[in-house]
């Protein structure tokens, strides 16, 4: 559980930054800050993808409450605009926690009220139950009067609506809920309050604010519309819900709607991984990228609040998403998906958010697809799987030693290239206005390590397969691999890898991509040359929350992440710090000095950055960047599926979590 005090979310610096987040496993999701403001046009109550997990809409933007106390009314909502917050409702805000879903507790006019929000697993639904509790002394439940006013939007999740003639007010009203649909190409909304009456009174609300698309430089206002209020009293019950769906509301009660919820949650909990700080946070945490595509497939969102699923995300999350959690069935049909979307020996890189094609445009989301399922392989040692997928991965390599898309060809000295200056293949990846920031075409050196390793595991599925004969010619291949590897991007001068080969050039940068000649389950680069390597990573690219993208001492160096998309995007992979990093260089380390109580215990430590970062930013979740520079402040997606997944894999395989280490500190066995 976390739990925010009334001192931090007076701190409103801390509280405007401080996210929730709640998921459907559909890609739908909500969230917004900690005090209730939507900073951000992706805050919403209903957020809901169309076409599982993309095309989202945002449905219901937020809600209005008063509550009336023996006559007395009290807003306990904010909003923003440009000019003020108004109501400031947080001011009767006492304390928030994650306990499993977001609980918020006010105090007006001698009462408490609780207020909890979750999304319902599988569906497009969100339940928002009101529990008034009086305090000593303080008035009765049948004094207390609570009214809810939704807002509705109707617009794709990266887009913000604005008064307009073609919005649809019109609203049926039915016992105990109303439906309205905004616009012809939506579905229908539907709001249920049993218990509840509704007051018809629609307007446009105008010029609400959303400070980080300001800072994003994004158009930052929107207007929305409210069909009217809905009115609760207590005289029988002590809680109200008000429920938000894009089908018809159950007849079940909320409660029971809760119950069904939390037992799926505390399902998710039965693992080692659970018996740690970490754990508890990150378990729940990983439940939020895993999703549907289409109608039995899975898939990967990269990241809350803006991203879709992506291949190379996919495959890099997968072990520590669904394999370290013991979600193995959710691993398989993940691997299914991306293998039946593979076009001319690549893994799609991403699909649009319109749902309706994949893009290739990846040089390694194909090869860590063969990570993947060889760490699939090492969970549940599923014979028949592996073998239903060999005939795929055989031509996943004939296709890179013969060449396709984006120039992605193995040359003749058996190294992988690919990309031009003008297209960005790696993860590396960002671009704006056509300019490729980080161009890396040519060999780049973890490509190269990736493709060594691809090759190791296909030799030995094919051997666990009965393909001899095959095991034999991947193996030859391998070996031709690593030594070219070994001899062309050592450099001498550094002591580490050289980052990338383009004909006779050779990219010096220090960058964290030499980790993986190391990390990965077959290493290509020579034993005695990694502890050179580790000492150059630690001493330049090490901070408390991952690895820097670039040495500080570079002069392309940019230490902090913000400003316009050009700005960010100059700085993305020039100094900025991913925590997904931070899982291969433990892996590394450990296999560069060995499994000494010295080397856990530092490489445990590496993580108490993370687990001090539960309160901040996104609650309970890891974001996708830091600066660089101290104090390294968290930007980006506030929830990153690879700095989730990364953290929870390394501490079963590499930290070796057992089942009864403490639960206050990240203990392992040895």
């Amino acid at each position: 559980m976390i739990e925010l005090a009334r001192s931090d979310l007076d701190n409103l610096e801390y509280a405007f930054g401080a996210e929730w987040l709640e998921t459907n496993g559909l890609g739908g999701f909500a969230s917004s800050t900690v005090i209730g403001v939507n900073t951000r046009k992706y805050h919403a109550l209903l957020n809901v993808a169309l076409d599982p997990p993309v095309r989202r809409v945002v449905m219901v933007n937020r809600v209005d409450e008063t509550v009336t106390v023996r006559g007395e009314k009290y807003d306990i909502s904010a909003s923003e605009y440009e000019a003020a917050v108004y109501p400031t409702g947080y001011e009767y805000l006492e304390s928030v926690r994650i306990d499993p879903f977001p609980i918020f507790t006010y105090e007006v006019g001698g009462v408490r009220i609780e207020k909890s929000v979750f999304m319902v697993y599988g569906e497009n639904m969100t339940v928002i139950t009101y529990t008034v509790k009086p305090l000593p002394g303080g008035p009765r439940r049948s004094q207390v009067v609570l009214s809810v006013r939704p807002f509705v939007a109707g617009r794709g999740h990266h887009d913000l609506m604005h008064e307009n003639a073609e919005f649809d007010k019109a609203v049926k009203v039915e016992p105990d809920s109303l439906n309205m649909q905004p616009y012809t190409h939506l579905p229908r909304l539907f709001i249920g309050f049993a218990g509840g009456r509704f007051q018809h009174s629609g307007y446009w609300y105008r010029n609400y604010f959303y400070r980080k698309e300001r800072e994003r430089d994004y158009p930052c206002t929107e207007d929305l519309y409210s069909p009217g209020v809905l009115v609760f009293n207590f005289d029988e019950s002590d809680s109200q819900s008000v429920i938000m769906s894009t089908d018809p509301i159950p007849n079940a009660p909320a409660e029971g709607i809760r119950g069904k919820e939390l037992r799926r949650r505390r399902r998710l909990m039965s693992t080692p991984l659970a018996d740690t700080d970490l754990g508890r946070y990150l378990i729940p945490a990983a439940d939020a990228f895993i999703v549907r595509r289409g109608e039995d497939g899975r898939s990967v969102i990269a990241g809350y609040p803006w991203f879709t699923d992506w291949g190379r995300d996919a495959m890099i999350s997968l072990p520590g998403l669904t394999l370290a959690t013991g979600r193995f069935e959710d691993a398989r049909r993940i691997l299914s998906t991306f293998a039946a979307n593979i076009k001319e020996g690549l893994v799609p890189n991403r699909f649009t958010d319109e749902g309706d094609e994949a893009e290739y445009n990846t040089i390694d989301a194909t090869l860590w697809f063969f990570e993947a399922l060889r760490k699939y392989y090492d969970y549940t040692n599923d014979c028949d799987f592996i073998s239903s997928l060999l005939p795929a991965l055989r031509d996943i390599i004939r296709h890179h030693l013969e060449g396709t898309m984006f120039s992605i060809k193995a040359g003749g000295d058996h190294l992988l290239a690919g990309g031009t200056p003008d297209v960005q293949l790696t993860w590396m990846d960002a671009k704006v206005n056509g300019e490729v920031i980080t161009s890396r075409s040519g060999k780049a050196v973890e490509i190269n390590a990736l493709w060594y390793n691809a090759l190791m595991i296909l030799s030995e599925l094919c051997a666990d397969a009965g393909g001899l004969a095959e095991e034999s010619k991947y193996d030859v291949l391998a070996s031709r691999v690593f030594e070219s590897f070994n001899r062309e991007f050592w450099n001498e001068d550094a002591g580490c890898l050289y980052d990338v080969i383009s004909g006779d050039h050779r990219d010096a940068s220090i960058r964290p991509n030499q980790i993986f000649a190391i990390s990965l389950t077959y290493p290509v680069l020579e034993k005695s040359r990694r502890q050179s390597v580790m000492e150059v990573v630690k001493s330049e690219l090490v901070t408390p929350f991952g690895l820097r993208t670039l040495s500080p001492g570079d002069p392309r160096y940019r230490g902090r992440y913000e400003g316009d998309l050009y700005a960010r995007d100059t700085a993305y992979h020039q100094g900025t710090v991913w925590p997904w990093l931070i899982g291969h260089y433990i892996r590394a380390y450990q296999r560069t000095y060995g499994l000494s109580e010295e080397t856990l215990t530092y490489c445990s430590s590496l993580l108490q950055g993370v687990l001090d970062h539960m309160k901040v930013n996104g609650l309970g979740t890891i974001a996708e960047v830091y600066d660089g520079d101290p104090p390294h402040r968290p930007r980006g997606c506030f929830a990153q599926a690879w700095s989730v997944a990364e953290v929870l894999r390394t501490m079963a395989e590499d930290l070796h979590v057992s089942p009864k280490s403490s639960s206050r500190s990240l203990s392992h066995t040895f």
